[in-house]
């Protein structure tokens, strides 16, 4: 006897969204290992000493999705986006917590190619970029948002494009600037 198929990704979110909690259960086995892979990218860019696994920050994002009570996604990837956008928000919180109990102790900075390069070998100093994001959100929230989509969620320019409801080309020249700023606020360092 065969297993039964699981439902859509599509049709869970739905169930989700019209008040069934167990659909996000049922969801997140399903999405689990690409929530995994989003978790680890986020920790491989972060510091070297941190002490938060992939894992516990997979599970920390749930434990912040449970508390969704009519969440509306339009799609696997706009809810992989929020995802990512939580795990984002996790990691600089317990960045800044971590920085407070040092008094101002913080990591090494890097420059914007070492954080969107494939490859970078530094740290990442998370807030320093959420900083210059929450700038370039104030300027252009549409770049803000490919931004965090492509390098905190590893979304492709076509998962980018889907979630946003922009055209490849829109998301690829929008990505493009948005680094070009990102490089030069980050190269700023503290001179802002």
């Amino acid at each position: 006897m065969s297993e039964p198929i699981p439902p859509a990704i599509t049709e869970l979110l739905a169930d989700w969204g019209g008040g069934n909690h167990e659909a996000l259960n049922a969801l997140l086995p399903q999405l689990y290992d690409e929530l995994r892979r989003m978790a680890h990218h986020y920790l491989r860019r972060a510091r070297p000493d941190h002490t938060l696994q992939s894992t516990a920050l997979v599970h920390e994002a749930y434990l912040r999705l449970e508390q969704y009570q009519k969440p509306h996604f339009q799609s696997r990837s706009h809810f992989l986006a929020i995802c990512a956008l939580l795990m984002r928000q996790i990691l600089v919180r317990y960045e800044r917590t971590r920085r407070a109990a040092k008094r101002g102790a913080g990591g090494p900075n890097v420059s914007i190619e070492d954080i969107v390069e494939p490859g970078a070998a530094r740290p990442l100093d998370l807030l320093d970029l959420d900083e210059a994001l929450g700038e370039l959100a104030r300027l252009d929230p549409k770049q803000s948002q490919i931004v965090e989509l492509r390098f905190f969620g590893g979304l492709s320019i076509e998962e980018t494009a889907e979630a946003l409801k922009l055209s490849p080309a829109t998301v690829k020249r929008h990505w493009e600037t948005a680094r070009v700023w990102l490089r030069h606020e980050m190269s700023r360092g503290g001179e802002a």
